[in-house]
């Protein structure tokens, strides 16, 4: 299974501060911690069953930071145990990528030659029941839970499937998966496409290997032009996305940090050595495409290194900081907001593409094959809590919520998840894929990419 974390995630370990007892012009903390005792007491003392003082503590904690924005939390210690394995890309599973879809556990695609999908699971598919356990009250995490195992071990799932009368009941025995954040593709004469799904610990090396490999394919010294797919990307670790971005620009600010604490101040900076080429290239992105791989278009985008093109970003821009506790979990805490080199903020208003394609444009009249982003139909700037970008007046909205005015229907993607680039028909993908096949048209006309005199 694929779980990924839409955020762009800095690991840290450091020392867990002391809170004054008095805050300059506010109320004493501990006059305020005297009313949650109280209600503490009351619910020790009266509640209709015994309640574990764990459980307490726990959901206090996450009430506090649930208060703050959308993504600052408490991590359990399984699901942060959980975490670090989806940063390092290999662990125990089935080999599916799952959502919440309106209450319904539903897949989003099988990864190819898992074990999920030689049992014959498909995209759309709603999971049922895991093990004989109805799934309608499972949060993503709890079935991440139940569906991750050693390898192996057996599990059943009921699925529920379009055209299908009954429940199909499907045996299958987890393996190891390890999950390839990149997917190349030799296009012909000399152009090359990638897609990063997400920012894991080897994205940015895999991302090297695979431009070597497009360069090789190509039997020129480098390549003609290059197609970056971070479309439905949620993010990753920011470290990844700042290598990422120093492949493609020779120096100046990649992206910086700015928070209340001084520490989280930083900037990061491109350098010549291992630069590629600057050969053409374009950025695919779409209402999926969010925090690191916004990072990535953003910088690109600021330098005039490629040409964004697809839909208007998520809007993810803000960093949280993941601090361990001695419990085994951790706390992930918003504490900055990023920012690119022209002094912009992504946060609620995301990345305009330089040419705007949806998916009606440029394609044969064949059906279009799409499926609705599980961060299609929301953004950033719609969560409850979210915080508002610094440039933005309070009370206004950013530019993706006149978009969706101009367009009254969900904005849907092409069902990127179900092609696999190293093996589709490139007619077949043209069609089925018109924001690729418009950046593949423009990739091959040079004078498109040419700086003005």
């Amino acid at each position: 299974m694929c779980v990924v974390f839409g955020a762009a995630l800095v690991f840290g370990g450091r020392d867990l501060p002391e809170v004054s007892a008095r805050e300059s012009g506010k109320s004493n903390l501990f006059e305020e911690l005297k009313v949650f005792t109280d209600v503490l007491s009351v619910v020790k003392r009266d509640y209709v069953s015994d309640i574990e003082n764990k459980r307490i503590v726990e959901g206090a904690i996450k009430g506090m930071l649930g208060t703050l924005d959308p993504h600052s939390g408490y991590l359990d210690p399984d699901f942060y145990q959980d975490l670090q394995v989806q940063t390092k890309g290999e662990f125990g599973g089935l080999g599916i990528e799952i959502t919440i879809k309106e209450g319904l556990l539903v897949v989003v695609a099988p990864m190819e030659d898992s074990p999920a999908e030689k049992a014959g699971v498909r995209p759309g598919d709603i999971i049922v029941k895991i093990d004989g356990k109805f799934t309608k009250e499972f949060s993503l995490v709890d079935a991440v839970k139940r569906l991750r195992g050693p390898k192996g071990t057996p599990i059943e799932i009921s699925l529920s499937r379009k055209g299908a009368g009954d429940l199909i009941d499907v045996s299958i025995v987890r393996d190891i998966i390890a999950v390839r954040s990149v997917k190349a593709r030799y296009l012909g004469d000399g152009f090359g496409y990638v897609r990063v799904s997400q920012f894991m610990e080897h994205t940015a090396d895999d991302l090297k290997t695979a431009l070597k490999t497009l360069t090789k394919d190509s039997s020129l010294p480098e390549l003609r032009g290059l197609i970056l797919d971070l479309r439905n990307n949620p993010g990753g670790l920011l470290a990844q996305a700042v290598k990422i971005g120093d492949m493609f620009l020779k120096e100046g600010v990649i992206v910086y940090t700015d928070g209340r604490v001084e520490a989280q101040k930083q900037k990061f900076f491109a350098h010549a050595r291992g630069t590629e080429p600057e050969y053409p290239m374009v950025v695919l992105v779409n209402s999926g495409s969010a925090s690191a791989s916004e990072i990535v278009a953003g910088a690109l985008k600021d330098h005039g290194r490629a040409l964004i093109l697809g839909q208007q970003t998520f809007g993810k821009g803000s960093v949280q900081t993941i601090t361990p506790l001695e419990n085994g979990g951790a706390l992930t805490l918003t504490t900055a907001l990023y920012y690119t080199k022209s002094g912009n903020s992504i946060q609620a208003r995301g990345v305009k593409p330089d040419i705007e394609v949806d998916i009606s444009q440029g394609v044969q009249k064949e059906p279009v094959q799409t499926r609705r982003s599980p961060m299609s139909e929301i953004r950033e700037e719609d969560l409850p809590g979210a915080i508002e970008n610094p440039s933005v007046k309070s009370g206004e909205k950013g530019d993706g919520d006149a978009l969706r005015k101009l367009n009254k229907t969900e904005v849907v993607a092409p069902d990127v998840a179900s092609i696999n680039p190293e093996t589709v028909d490139l007619v077949e993908w043209g069609k089925k894929d018109p924001q690729f096949q418009r950046a593949f048209d423009l990739i091959k006309t040079f004078t498109v990419f040419k700086a003005p005199s």
